[in-house]
């Protein structure tokens, strides 16, 4: 995540007295229950013909207590069966199941490298926008700030990761993405590299609003350029790739990864490298870059591999 307040920005805030002044942006099938099953009554004979209850088994049926005694254990001791309590048992955990079934058959549809490269096509697709869209409307909705959640734009702690102005800082953030993304979405799956992808996201988004609202006033009344902190936005994927890549940091520390794809470091080394940066930039004010959204992300890489560890990883 990138802070941006240029010197058109700051006129612009100066102008109108910040950023802050804008327009709030199957049809269920019929119960089985009510359809008898004809493979178990194909014959109509009387109750007294077809039931084998002795009369004391018949009172204790007839009972309040009885009846409930017979649906939680699906039938007397004996000859004789309560076959219609189990039989609903199975009806309602089909039902469940082909619930469970149709909303994963959603996410089987997607593949590893479907997801990755989707990602990366929603990315440009945003850059391209800022090209092309009103500059006012982009910032408003595709940047972060505190003012704007103020505002009631919340959609912005998710658009903001998805959105760059700088071709460098969008290339730099979409090869961490391929290579990274790539890799934790082949091992567990592409679903999961898409709700690490969000979770880093918003908890990128999360770390930097609390740090311009309660962190850097105590350290600087104004943003060192004179700026209220509430006003200063920001954006980029930065949080969302740090957190794909540490998880696979984590994962695999003695990896080799080429540096700037050239100088081969093991894994360990870049994400030391990583975090101690990040950590540095808060301490300085997070000028141009927002270590603190980058920490966000690197706090949702954490708990991912804590749940690993625990053998809790799948259920992220």
């Amino acid at each position: 995540m990138r802070r941006q307040l240029g010197v058109g920005l700051l006129t612009k805030i100066a102008k109108n007295g910040g950023l802050t002044n804008s327009l709030l942006p199957k049809s269920a099938s019929p119960s089985p229950f009510l359809k008898p099953d004809s493979s178990q009554f194909h014959h109509r004979r009387s109750f007294s013909e077809s039931s084998t209850l002795s009369r004391s088994n018949l009172w204790k049926l007839c009972s309040s207590n009885g009846v409930r005694e017979a649906i939680r254990n699906g039938g007397f001791a004996g000859r004789s069966k309560f076959p219609v309590a189990m039989r609903d048992r199975r009806l309602f955990s089909s039902f469940s199941l082909d619930q469970r079934r149709r909303r994963g058959s959603f996410f089987r549809r997607f593949t590893a490298d479907g997801v990755v490269l989707g990602l990366i096509a929603t990315n440009v697709a945003v850059f391209i926008l800022w090209k092309v869209a009103d500059n006012s409307f982009m910032v408003k909705n595709f940047m972060i700030s505190v003012d704007h959640i103020l505002s009631g734009r919340l959609h912005t702690l998710i658009t903001n990761a998805f959105s760059h102005r700088d071709a460098v800082h969008l290339f730099s953030n979409m090869i961490g993405l391929y290579f990274f993304g790539t890799s934790i979405a082949q091992t567990f799956g592409p679903q999961y590299l898409l709700k690490l992808y969000l979770a880093g996201a918003l908890t990128g988004s999360i770390f930097y609003l609390v740090y311009q609202a309660f962190i850097a006033p105590s350290i600087y009344r104004d943003d060192l350029r004179g700026v209220s902190h509430s006003r200063v936005p920001a954006l980029g994927a930065s949080a969302a790739t740090s957190a794909i890549m540490l998880l696979d940091i984590f994962l695999y520390p003695k990896r080799i990864i080429f540096l700037d794809l050239i100088f081969p470091v093991p894994a360990f080394l870049v994400g030391v490298f990583i975090v101690g940066k990040d950590i540095l930039r808060v301490l300085q004010g997070d000028l141009e870059v927002a270590g603190s959204a980058h920490l966000g992300g690197a706090a949702v890489a954490t708990v991912a591999w804590l749940q690993k560890r625990k053998g809790r990883f799948g259920r992220f």
